[in-house]
């Protein structure tokens, strides 16, 4: 079914000068909402008036539905602009490319979400991690309960990481039901329901914009149709966090702008340092030449890693989950390497608070954390390897 939105979603440019306007523009307040760590609205508006935000809705909704390489490409600009900004802007993306694959919210609910995209930045997120559990990633079963009433659920719960805070516009939250047997999925709930409370628990080492607090559900009331079920497999629980699919790739793409952000800051300092002892800019000598090429390497291993991994899947090759997780954790490596190398090279000057690289290193490490993590994806790699 088609959702009345009033407009259709803006078809976003994707030529190169229009995504380095889009980075410029999102890159001239990250220094301020990395210190602030407020809402990073400057740069949300940016990606909405381009139509970034909203680049993967469905055709059959009026919106681009873009593929994955295009969406790694509008990610990776946001990131070297504003990671921040980025994760939020991924998340979101992510969240309208499992509604076009899967078509499986309300549709009267996703037209409300259509209608207010045109309006405004509109955040969309799955809550899942738990104090006591962690990332689902790892294995288990949400603490969160959505019990089932005559007129829906009732959900009660703590959600631990909960990227976009009070931004969001709709929360996907991992819960099981009460029901016998027991369910597990995602309850779409709106950001304005009763019952929702923020708890000011991000102070963070990177992406000190994404607003990535605690969240307490009690007693919110949802609607039966809000619930979006992922299925037992054999009686099993498989979590579809636990391997990697093209629409994760969205996460690496962002910290290869960052990355890129890396070797732009590192570019400037070299060009614009002149010791006295040296009476010309480091950058005319071969150890910082030697250091540029290296931090180039990095990168373009990172670009076509992700690019061609994108393009391999785009053409109808099957790639297996647990080599698409090798994938992501050799591009994590090497974008974490690109800036660690610029910052080890500059010394104490890319540490420095004022200086750019120091923010870059913080925001390229949080990589890491996305699933599945890399101990994960070696140690599935290494068993099916062994058999």
């Amino acid at each position: 079914m088609t959702a009345t939105t009033g407009r259709p979603p803006t078809v976003p440019d994707l030529s190169d000068d229009a995504l380095t306007r889009l980075t410029a523009e999102v890159a001239a307040t990250a220094a301020e909402y990395d210190r602030s760590g407020a809402i990073p609205e400057a740069g949300l508006w940016a990606a909405h008036r381009g139509g970034y935000l909203t680049a993967t809705v469905a055709a059959r909704h009026g919106g681009p539905e873009l593929p994955h390489r295009a969406v790694a490409r509008i990610l990776s600009a946001l990131g070297e602009g504003d990671p921040s900004v980025a994760l939020l802007a991924a998340n979101t993306l992510a969240s309208h490319q499992a509604q076009t694959a899967a078509g499986h919210w309300p549709a009267d609910l996703y037209a409300e979400v259509l209608r207010r995209s045109a309006e405004r930045p509109t955040l969309l997120n799955v809550v899942r991690a738990e104090p006591e559990l962690g990332a689902p990633a790892r294995g288990g079963l949400p603490a969160t309960v959505a019990r089932r009433t005559a007129t829906g659920f009732v959900l009660d719960g703590r959600k631990s990481f909960a990227t976009g805070g009070t931004a969001l516009a709709f929360h996907l939250v991992w819960a099981m039901t009460d029901e016998t047997p027991a369910r597990v999925g995602h309850l779409i709930v709106p950001a304005d329901a009763d019952g929702i409370t923020w708890h000011d628990t991000w102070d963070h080492l990177g992406l000190r914009a994404s607003n990535t607090h605690d969240v307490t559900y009690s007693n919110v009331v949802v609607p039966h149709e809000n619930f979006l079920e992922i299925p037992f497999q054999d009686g099993v629980y498989r979590d579809p966090a636990a391997a990697s699919g093209p629409t994760s790739f969205g996460h690496v793409a962002l910290y290869v702008g960052v990355a890129r952000a890396a070797r732009r800051a590192f570019t400037e300092f070299a060009r614009t340092r002149v010791p006295s002892a040296l009476g010309r800019p480091i950058a005319e000598t071969d150890r910082i030449r030697s250091v540029a090429g290296e931090i180039d390497a990095q990168i373009v291993q990172a670009e076509t890693l992700l690019h061609g991994t994108l393009l391999r899947l785009e053409s109808g090759e099957d790639i297996g989950a647990q080599r698409l997780s090798l994938v992501k954790t050799l591009i994590a490596r090497s974008v974490i390497a690109a800036v660690e190398t610029a910052v080890a090279a500059l010394g104490n000057a890319a540490l420095t608070r004022h200086h750019p690289l120091e923010r870059h290193l913080r925001d390229v490490l949080c990589v890491r954390v996305h699933p599945p993590q890399e101990d994960s994806a070696l140690l599935a790699a290494g068993r099916a390897v062994l058999g």
